[in-house]
């Protein structure tokens, strides 16, 4: 793994090209830099969904921001969240303006992917340091 590999998916051992929708997630994050870098910490989420979505714009990415998902038990709808944005219906791209982030972000995210049929996650913080977690949950196990 090279530097920007491991800049782009830290905490990972696993070579980018092993990666679903590498070059989609991958411009995902460069996006959210971008962002970070123009804006950095201490706006709310909603700042930086906004930013990100004129980023997805410019760069003729397909996005829409708080996608409903709907979350099923028994087959019946028990309730629905909103992903902060879809990325090509095939990432959801989870924005947080925390200290930190913590399991139970990651959580939230998981849970996104194991409601819906999209099977990759970005949970992006804008944080005083810019940190980012990739999910992916194989629709082979939902």
């Amino acid at each position: 793994m090279d530097a920007d590999e491991r800049r782009l998916f830290p905490n990972s051992g696993t070579r980018k090209q092993d990666f679903k929708y590498k070059e989609l997630t991958e411009k995902i994050i460069k996006i959210f830099y971008r962002v970070y870098n123009k804006l950095g910490y201490d706006f709310l989420e909603k700042i930086y969904e906004n930013a990100m979505m004129i980023e997805f714009r410019r760069e003729c990415i397909p996005a829409v921001p708080q996608s409903p998902i709907k979350v099923f038990y028994e087959g019946e709808i028990i309730g629905e969240y909103y992903a902060d944005i879809l990325v090509d219906n095939k990432v959801i791209v989870e924005i947080k303006a925390a200290k930190c982030l913590v399991e139970e972000n990651e959580a939230q995210l998981l849970n996104y992917l194991k409601a819906t049929d999209i099977e990759v996650g970005l949970l992006l913080n804008f944080s005083t340091k810019p940190e980012l977690k990739r999910k992916a949950f194989d629709n082979s196990r939902k």
